[in-house]
């Protein structure tokens, strides 16, 4: 592998990553127990740069700096920067610096920490993932869906729609919640999953050092990173994968030992529990057909695999439910009831009365005063938020919701119209702004939420293909 080359273009480097990639991919798939060698040259292989460069720069992170105060979007000179970091990773000369930490407030009104690395270190990071990721993709079991390329929330509810339908019947529900999951994963545990695939030493140097890189506060006090891996990292959410597949292998391990369908079924008629997790993330729900005993027993299970990793349930948050009565994952509220007309029952999905009540939110504050600024700015801000929200919600039973959300906002930026031109009276604001199709200006148009529908979302079950399975993914020149 020629490291001296030139810089290459986006397109080119592309190409290259996805070549090498996939190669990685198909030689862990068939050799689980192989260790890679002499990574470190990937990942200053100016191709690889090149890609998490432009992925750094590409995305909305761009517009803040770490503690550096360096704003990747500001940097013009990309090459000259990549030129200095290349040189910096290869003579080992590369320390990562402490992120900066920025507080955001969580759903529980408590504040949750989101670590900002600084332009330099998310390149490595960048490069770094690019490496370790279809390497670790070939272990990952299919029960995970969070960070995940190909894989999305949609699929995780899917398969819990799949699970709690017809003769398989997993009625009972094991909401788990890890306590403080990000900053909590024991760097040594983690760093002896990560070592069981990667034997260069030099890329587990920069994994470590990553990890132990520390956090200046807002309040700038730095302090040291003994434990967990800073949300906001690139590589982050891949280490708490690595770190949480310990739960997968478990129930997989499990599963397999239960054999063929046919076989489940037979050892649910002896009264025996079968079982299969369900994971996005640190979020994660245990499906299980037996009694809620079972399920109890199940609890003190997985505290017992997730314990060597530092983890631990949240006693308050990890809680048993019946599908009947129905619970709320990634948004969602999920429960099995009777369908009009049919005497079955299905489990249905729409979204959970937490979601609505948060966009609604979003839609109050910013329909809230701003007068100063014309209709099409507000629609220009308001669209995407409800376009956004209604697509993630899209494949579901979400009609009756998105009427409702449709209701909302129409009032709210009328409400605005009101404040903006407080003389005008309503055949005034209605005229000018065609109210009744739904308020526009200057060809902008109010998102309407009902206007889009629903769709069905089908599970895929285990054939939900990884990028390095693709056709156009060719031999490395």
């Amino acid at each position: 592998m020629n490291t001296d080359a030139p810089w290459p273009s986006l397109a080119e480097a592309e190409q290259r990553v996805l070549n090498i990639q996939t190669k990685l991919h198909h030689w862990a798939i068939d050799d689980p127990n192989r260790r890679f060698d002499d990574l470190h040259n990937l990942v200053c292989d100016p191709a690889f740069l090149v890609v998490a460069w432009g992925r750094v720069r590409g995305n909305k992170g761009a517009r803040t700096a770490g503690v550096d105060g360096v704003k990747p979007g500001s940097i013009v000179f990309g090459e000259a920067f990549l030129t200095g970091l290349r040189d910096d990773l290869k003579a080992r000369r590369f320390v990562p610096m402490p992120v900066r930490e920025k507080l955001i407030p969580k759903k529980s009104g408590k504040l949750r920490g989101l670590g900002i690395p600084t332009a330099r270190d998310r390149t490595v990071q960048g490069a770094l993932k690019l490496v370790l990721e279809p390497i670790f993709e070939a272990d990952f079991k299919p029960c995970s869906y969070g960070f995940r390329p190909g894989r999305r929330a949609q699929d995780a509810i899917a398969e819990i729609c799949y699970l709690t339908t017809g003769s398989r019947n997993y009625e009972w529900v094991l909401e788990g919640d890890i306590k403080a999951c990000f900053d909590e994963i024991d760097h040594s545990a983690l760093m002896g999953r990560v070592r069981h695939r990667i034997g260069d030493r030099r890329v587990l140097g920069l994994v470590k050092a990553f990890l132990n890189a520390g956090v200046l506060s807002e309040d700038g006090v730095e302090r040291d990173t003994i434990t967990g891996t800073p949300q906001g990292g690139i590589i982050s959410p891949l280490l708490a994968n690595i770190a949480l597949s310990v739960l997968d292998e478990h129930f997989a391990a499990a599963w397999q030992a239960w054999g063929s369908a046919s076989r489940r079924h037979r050892l649910r008629r002896k009264g025996i529990a079968t079982y299969r997790i369900v994971r996005y993330a640190d979020d994660f729900v245990v499906m299980v057909t037996g009694t809620r005993a079972d399920t109890e027993t199940l609890r003190a299970e997985v505290a017992a695999v997730i314990r060597p990793m530092g983890l631990r349930l949240s006693d308050e948050k990890t809680v048993i439910t019946h599908i009947e009565e129905g619970f709320d994952f990634l948004g969602w509220r999920i429960q099995r009831q009777m369908s009009r007309g049919t005497g079955k029952r299905y489990t249905y999905t729409f979204p959970s009365k937490a979601s609505l009540a948060g966009i609604k939110a979003k839609v109050r504050t910013l329909t809230r005063g701003g007068t100063n600024v014309s209709l099409k700015v507000l629609l220009y801000r308001l669209n995407p938020v409800l376009r956004g929200w209604t697509n993630y919600f899209r494949p579901g039973s979400s009609s009756a919701t998105f009427g409702y959300l449709t209701h909302f906002s129409w009032w709210r930026v009328n409400h605005w119209l009101r404040h903006k031109h407080p003389r005008a009276n309503w055949q005034q604001l209605r005229g000018r702004y065609t109210l009744w199709s739904g308020p526009s200006d200057d060809g902008m148009v109010l998102f309407k939420p009902e206007a889009l529908g629903t769709t069905r979302y089908r599970y895929r079950g285990t054939k939900i293909p990884s990028p390095w399975s693709r056709a156009d993914a060719t031999a490395v020149a």
